[in-house]
């Protein structure tokens, strides 16, 4: 089980008095501690120097949403692989320095953090090399579109999260609501937890890889952008929804991971925030006929998660592309929750999307009799903005970020071996200590990828 007061926690910390992380909050903002940063940056409520040297990996598309947080610290860099995103940044943040290349920027010597907004194929890379170099790093989800690199994330951060701050971009776990669905979980509203499923519907069927049409715009440096990824020809459909938007490039399997890694994280973040989990121990997955090029649009997979000390071991799904779990009740249309989180317990169901959620209790003690709402002064703390979130926790190290590379990595490690199983058709047994497939072992070399000589993942 996770650290009950980084989740923080459900049942035992809230009734326990003020939770640790709200305890460090307040701690905090009166003076509490200094953390030394690499830099030499001080952390702490009176430091007059008390700014983060941020590197903008990715100055267009999602980097627009962290310019708020970002101008309340110093943008010492700014890095993108099209010549126009970076002069547009370049207008807001004009002390940065620029690159074309992000290896060269991680680089910088006077540089404390990192903000990854790029394609996804790249994320791991531009994050391990920024851990590699002691950086604090935010990554836009999902962290790696392997198996293997969202281990090699993992346990970089494990073994130096006592002076680095990281967070996968899952935004939406600040909605307050997910507290809310974890304290319905925990604290026994729907009984002893049986199963979870979550759900998305966006579809975004793909024939292939694009075939090559015209050249690419001198502005727009394309091998670059292919990064690490087998060479493929320039055709301008890759960018045809602006060169930062996902959905024109993420169904393909050298360059993303469709709705797993896109709409998939930020779903399966309601779920896997409420219950607790470690890795899986087996693999399925069933759907549309597998594609050698793209991502399948509809598809189904399930883990068996081991048991933690409160509930039983269970069974996770996602589902997307049309394919939806059955209804708790015939009069419920779960069709109209376009991405969504089922809960069933023995006592009961809660259904959820980001924002709300509705408790259905049944069988014959229905009457929720064995449940005690807690008292608002025990509810979890909300989390306040996400990226300041991190931001916080880079200045302030006793702090822990919502979605760290420990909890992101193990649910994302989850969902891509999902992947796993519906390319070789097979339900997979899963040694997640030794990151092994021990019964079909061909599939593990699904796990990792080949790159393009001279990108090396660890460097």
């Amino acid at each position: 089980m996770h650290d009950a007061t980084r989740r923080r926690t459900g049942k035992v910390a809230a009734r326990t008095g003020m939770a640790r992380r709200q305890f460090l909050k307040t701690a905090a903002a009166a003076g509490a501690g200094l953390v030394i940063l690499p830099s030499g940056v001080v952390s702490g409520a009176d430091s007059p120097n008390n700014k983060l040297n941020i590197a903008m990996v990715g100055a267009g598309g999602r980097a627009g949403a962290h310019f708020g947080t970002a101008k309340n610290e110093n943008i010492a860099a700014l890095c993108d692989v099209d010549e126009k995103h970076l002069g547009q940044a370049a207008k807001n943040f004009p002390k940065a320095k620029t690159y074309a290349d992000w290896r060269k920027c991680v680089d910088q010597k006077d540089l404390d953090a990192v903000i990854c907004c790029t394609t996804d194929h790249t994320h791991a890379f531009v994050s391990s090399w920024a851990l590699n170099r002691d950086l604090h790093v935010y990554c836009e989800k999902p962290m790696g579109i392997t198996v293997n690199e969202v281990r090699l994330l993992r346990e970089k951060y494990v073994a130096k999260k006592d002076k680095l701050a990281t967070q996968q971009g899952t935004q939406r776990h600040q909605y307050p609501n997910f507290n809310r669905v974890r304290e319905l979980i925990r604290d026994g509203a729907i009984g002893e937890l049986k199963a979870a499923w979550a759900w998305g519907n966006r579809q975004l069927p793909r024939d292939g890889y694009l075939p090559g049409e015209g050249i690419p715009p001198k502005t727009l440096n394309y091998d670059l952008w292919l990064g690490p990824a087998p060479y493929h020809p320039y055709n301008p459909g890759y960018f045809a929804r602006d060169r930062g938007n996902c959905l024109s490039w993420n169904m393909f399997w050298d360059f993303g991971r469709g709705q797993v890694g896109d709409m998939g994280a930020h779903t399966m973040d309601l779920v896997w925030n409420a219950i607790d989990a470690d890795p899986p121990t087996t693999a399925e997955a069933s759907g549309e006929k597998v594609h050698p090029e793209v991502v399948p649009v509809r598809m189904t997979s399930t883990w068996d998660i081991p048991k933690n000390d409160w509930r039983p071991g269970i069974k996770v799904t996602w589902s997307m592309g049309g394919d939806m779990p059955k209804s708790p009740m015939g009069f419920i249309d779960l069709n109209k929750i376009g991405h969504g989180a089922m809960y069933k317990g023995d006592k009961g169901f809660v259904l959820a999307d980001f924002k709300k959620r509705a408790l259905i209790p049944y069988g014959k003690s229905a009457d929720l009799g064995y449940w005690t709402k807690r008292p608002d002064d025990e509810l979890i703390p909300d989390l306040g903005h996400f990226q300041q979130d991190w931001i916080n926790a880079c200045k302030d190290r006793s702090r822990q970020t919502a979605c760290d590379f420990k909890y992101s990595g193990d649910m994302m490690e989850m969902m891509l071996l999902g992947l796993v199983a519906f390319r070789v058709g097979k339900k997979l047994e899963y040694d997640g200590k030794a990151g092994k497939i021990t019964n079909v072992p061909e599939a593990n070399k699904f796990l990792t990828k080949e790159y393009r000589n001279d990108w090396v993942l660890d460097g």
